[in-house]
């Protein structure tokens, strides 16, 4: 089954008039153009088509004829009006659960938020998410193509159908490329993960926070050894710093704690008396190997690792300390869950300057960096992704996909894609910002409450608090 948005559109028209394509929003000449170039890859790439099915909208069916010289009109897969929102994601659903013709592929042009609504996705204008229907009567989304890498499958295919010996359809090799996998991981009962960070070895540490220990995960042998951390201990996070060690933010001793990689050896960097009960969350090391944390009992403080000297600053705006991150000039950022706001420190005063995101009581709950510096925001209250551009002082906030939205983690990956955790679709979800486009992964384990994400090349890693799991998204 082969799902299309409708190609690119002209963004200053509206849906007026349904009843005539002057009143409605209609293709642009780019989208025009990428129909046409979609259908002669499908040629060129000899991907059998059966039947086209379409909206009735006149974007859909001239994206379905440009590329394919052919439409069906479908009502069930025309827009979502509210009182036929349920009747018209079931008959979607149904569509892609329904195998094509022997040796064909049904073609489904339609429109972004259908496909939302029936596989919790977001696409792209002119994108296709390809599905397989599922013997048990289901679906499984297996690849995801733009419009502009059909004209590169179709020269992959001339290459490889010139060179027989090394040749693979092309499509076939995109749709692996395209599926990451998602593997679980079971730690010993009553650990209650909560924090996860990959190690340079290919270990992954992990914060028991049930249990007070910090765990170790081979995932090559599934094997686990844990380190406990002490009497009283609650750990919440963990990363690995510069020197390779995990280091570890324990609300229940209220102390920063390294643990030796080699030798177990637990270190405890007490938090002043006069600072009990931080409930330490997350911690950040800056380009000058200071570390760096939070508390959201309204606390933020560093601890030099040469000295062993702890500091703690009060929170401008009181409780709320939670995410932390470094960008790659060394810039350091907080959020504040109970603040709704970011903040960024001064390294040298220590002084916190809070930056508001566009959104009021958004609950900035997680923070990271991309590779430009830019600041992504996981928005707990309101179900949204957003991002703060140091350079030019500029907001963009996205809604995510789900019924009911409520994203807890974030990470960006090296190649800058956004991941999250949503815990009302029980998914990760990862966030194309160069196309604006969603894409969720369910989780096995339901709740599983991923609460931290963070990665490796090709890998990213979460902990299922709820599940007592660690769960892994590799992708090809």
């Amino acid at each position: 089954m082969i799902y299309f948005r409708h190609a690119a559109t002209d963004q200053s028209q509206t849906d007026s008039d349904l009843s005539r394509c002057v009143s409605q929003r209609n293709l642009n000449e780019q989208g025009r153009a990428d129909a046409r170039a979609i259908g002669q890859a499908f040629k060129a790439l000899n991907i059998p088509v059966g039947q086209v099915l379409s909206s009735n909208y006149c974007r859909t069916r001239d994206t379905a004829q440009l590329a394919f010289g052919r439409a069906e009109l479908v009502r069930d897969i025309s827009g979502l009006p509210d009182s036929e929102r349920e009747q018209r994601t079931v008959a979607l659903r149904r569509l892609l659960r329904t195998p094509p013709q022997a040796g064909t592929n049904t073609v489904l042009v339609s429109h972004g938020f259908n496909i939302t609504a029936a596989a919790n996705i977001t696409i792209a204008e002119g994108e296709v998410a390809i599905f397989a229907p599922e013997v048990e009567g289901g679906f499984a989304l297996v690849a995801r193509v733009l419009p502009d890498e059909w004209s590169k499958l179709a020269q992959d295919a001339a290459s490889a159908a010139a060179s027989p010996a090394q040749a693979t359809p092309a499509a076939t090799a995109s749709t692996q490329a395209a599926s990451p996998a998602l593997q679980e991981y079971s730690v010993p009962r009553g650990s209650r993960p909560h924090d996860v960070a990959p190690a340079p070895d290919g270990t992954v540490w992990y914060t028991a926070q049930g249990s007070g220990e910090l765990g170790r995960l081979d995932p090559a042998t599934g094997q686990i050894h844990q380190v406990k951390l002490g009497d009283g201990s609650a750990p919440h996070g963990v990363i690995i710093g510069p020197d390779g060690a995990p280091w570890v933010t324990d609300g229940g001793l209220n102390a920063i704690v390294r643990v030796d990689p080699d030798t177990d050896e637990v270190k405890r960097f007490p938090l002043p008396e006069d600072r009990p009960r931080a409930n330490l969350n997350t911690a950040t090391f800056d380009k000058r190997g200071v570390l760096w944390f939070t508390g959201q009992r309204g606390v933020y403080g560093r601890l030099d690792p040469a000295t062993g000297k702890v500091e703690v600053f009060d929170a401008p705006r009181g409780s709320g300390p939670y995410g932390m991150t470094t960008t790659p000039d060394g810039a350091v950022y907080y959020a504040s869950l109970a603040g709704s706001h970011i903040a960024t420190i001064d390294p040298e005063t220590g002084a916190a300057t809070p930056i508001d995101p566009p959104t009021h009581g958004q609950g900035a709950r997680r923070v990271w960096s991309d590779s430009r510096g830019r600041i992504w925001v996981s928005e707990w209250n309101v179900g949204q992704v957003g991002v703060y551009d140091p350079a030019t002082g500029g907001w963009r906030e996205w809604k995510l996909p789900s019924a009911n939205p409520m994203p807890y983690a974030v990470y960006v990956d090296g190649l800058d894609m956004v991941w999250l955790s949503d815990f009302g679709a029980n998914a990760l979800v990862r966030f194309d910002p160069a196309h604006e486009a969603f894409m969720s992964f369910p989780l096995p384990s339901s709740p599983a409450n991923v609460r931290q994400l963070l990665g490796r090349p090709g890998e990213v890693w979460g902990a299922e608090s709820a599940a007592d799991k660690l769960v892994v998204v590799r992708q090809p």
